[in-house]
């Protein structure tokens, strides 16, 4: 039991749990016949679990009302994510769930930054209200940054003023990854407003791609607990020696497991955990979700237990999620059931106590989403062909370099060819140019410049989806196409196109927000699979060249990003000039 003020009520299903326990009264459930993992001695033990309103209650031998033979399965806690962005998987609260579940995840630790950028507390609202019918358990960190940066237009700009009402919603742990690293170091009043709402007693999330040195100590002076942006063993180990928690980061487009599995030893695998950040609905019907990380672990060597205590008693430990992360006889009977513990094939799931899903399919109640934000067309003016050209000064160009698997990026340099003074695409380079354009303030901003390593040979590609603020962005051989895609999206309220010339190839609606769709995740996966098919016949071989282009224009991950206000030095953090020299 949690709190300081227990009813009667509380006292008497207390005192009923405790009797059942003894072995006085009926449990409700006795599974049988499976080998429980126990992630705190790391042992595996073959004995029955007894569950009794929605908890464990102990194990072995128990007077039942009904009895559930596991068939030799291993008996999980439920998975726990630690850090994600639900709004990135384009499915709303309910449409995650029921494909989550399937996978082993019982409880989520989300940060809705995403719709937030898009419509303030009334997207985070939504986030809220739309996830509490469902099985699954949604916590949520309140977005610190919104916006990210001054360097890009938003829909909607948080003060620690509006943010602190939130903090009485019983599903708010704390503090959203602190984006704004260099505010938060060198002290901008306005973010340690935000860090300060989590007191001394909340988790305030880092994100701090690269820091180091006395600018790292500086930053966990300012409050951040977690980072989930190492792409190097040697930056993770700095930071896990400086006490920060590492989550390792293995997504859709971000995939840091490879070079930060080394970091976990007996030593401080107690301070890692996996997490996803952003994962698309392909990935999760087809790979699956932290189950998906759990194989690949385990399959470059991970022992099985410590792989399992990274997705459970760790993050429930790390976010003081009290009750969840163990099989353990007074906590939640949150429960995974697995084929084996190397294929980590999910049998089973449970949720206090409820069987949710079996042999891959959801089977808890669906749920009736909550009045959705439904976005009309984007407040955008109209837009021409003139609007996308970037003169020739005959001086070289700053150029976006594209890294493979990972969100940030090169900044190069280049000479464009050159037609009727205006420089363009060069596709036997592997360089096209790339827009972002406003489509929050109805002001018709916009900027232009160059992205290496898309590999369009063809046409264009463009999306509402543009960490973080996301306005449109749109990557094109050529400006008609360009034109096209972005005229697109303003008639669909958002989404993501793929063109070639006047011709649209293939779509994805996001009528919420700009971000999500109201379709279920098979639907959704096959609507992305015909764009990245389209995008493929354009010539890009990026695996999903949306999600790459979604983070073009994250002006706080380095090296190089374009935003609505020009392009982006992330290390120097301003605006530079196109043009070089």
């Amino acid at each position: 039991m949690t709190g300081t003020t227990i009813s009667n009520t509380d006292i008497d299903r207390w005192q009923a749990r405790l009797a059942a326990a003894r072995g006085e009264l009926e449990v409700d459930l006795l599974l049988t016949g499976g080998r429980v993992v126990n992630v705190f001695n790391g042992s595996v033990e073959g004995t029955a679990v007894a569950i009794y309103d929605g908890h464990i209650v102990g194990f072995g031998d128990y007077p039942a009302r009904e009895t559930y033979d596991l068939k030799g399965a291993y008996l999980s806690p439920g998975f726990i994510e630690g850090h994600i962005h639900v709004e990135s998987s384009k499915l709303t609260p309910p449409h995650f769930a029921e494909t989550v579940i399937p996978h082993g995840t019982t409880t989520v630790v989300a940060d809705p930054h995403e719709i937030a950028n898009v419509l303030g507390i009334r997207g985070i609202r939504y986030m809220l209200e739309s996830a509490r019918p469902t099985p699954l358990d949604f916590y949520y960190m309140l977005p610190s940054c919104v916006p990210a940066t001054h360097l890009e237009t938003a829909g909607a700009e948080l003060t620690a003023d509006d943010l602190r009402p939130l903090l009485d919603e019983p599903d708010i742990l704390g503090i959203g990854e602190l984006m704004n690293f260099p505010g938060a170091y060198l002290g901008d009043p306005a973010v340690l407003a935000k860090v300060a709402l989590a007191g001394n007693s909340r988790p305030v999330d880092g994100h701090s791609p690269g820091l180091s040195g006395r600018n790292l100590s500086a930053y966990l002076v300012a409050g951040p607990s977690t980072d989930h942006e190492c792409t190097t063993y040697e930056e993770a180990v700095e930071k896990l020696a400086r006490g920060m928690r590492i989550m390792i980061r293995e997504g859709s487009t971000a995939r840091n497991l490879e070079a930060l599995l080394p970091l976990v030893t007996p030593t401080t695998e107690r301070r890692c955990m996996f997490v996803s950040d952003d994962r698309r609905p392909g990935d999760l019907t087809l790979q699956g979700h932290l189950d998906h990380i759990l194989r690949q672990a385990v399959g470059q060597g991970l022992d099985p237990v410590t792989a399992l205590r990274m997705v459970t008693l760790n993050p429930a430990e790390a976010f003081g999620l009290v009750g969840r992360g163990a099989v353990r006889p007074g906590w939640l009977a949150d429960l995974t059931a697995l084929e084996d513990l190397k294929s980590f094939n999910v049998v089973e799931v449970w949720k206090k106590g409820r069987l949710v899903a079996k042999d891959g399919r959801f089977t808890g109640s669906s749920v009736n989403p909550v009045q959705v934000p439904r976005s009309g067309p984007l407040p955008v003016p109209p837009l021409n062909l003139k609007m996308f050209e970037i003169p020739d000064k005959g001086q070289p160009v700053r150029v976006i370099g594209l890294v493979p698997d990972q969100i940030i990026t090169g900044s190069l340099t280049a000479e464009p060819p050159s037609e009727n003074g205006l420089l363009g695409s060069d596709t036997a380079r592997d360089i096209v140019k790339l827009v972002v354009i406003d489509r929050h303030s109805g002001e018709g901003r916009m900027s232009a410049g160059f992205i290496h390593g898309l590999g369009l040979q063809r046409g264009a590609l463009a999306s509402t989806v543009a960490h973080d603020s996301h306005n449109i962005i749109a990557a094109g051989v050529d400006d008609r196409s360009i034109l096209t895609a972005a005229n697109r999206l303003v008639q669909m309220g958002g989404g993501q196109v793929a063109v070639e010339g006047d011709n649209i190839l293939a779509e994805l609606p996001l009528p919420i927000a700009g971000l999500m769709s109201e379709l279920d995740a098979a639907e959704v996966a096959g609507l992305e699979e015909r764009l990245i098919d389209a995008a493929r016949k354009l010539g890009t071989r990026v695996p999903d060249p949306f999600m790459a282009l979604s983070f073009l224009s994250l002006p706080v991950i380095p090296e190089l990003k374009l935003t609505d206000r020009g392009l982006v030095d992330v290390t120097r953090f301003e605006i530079v000039p196109l043009y070089v020299g």
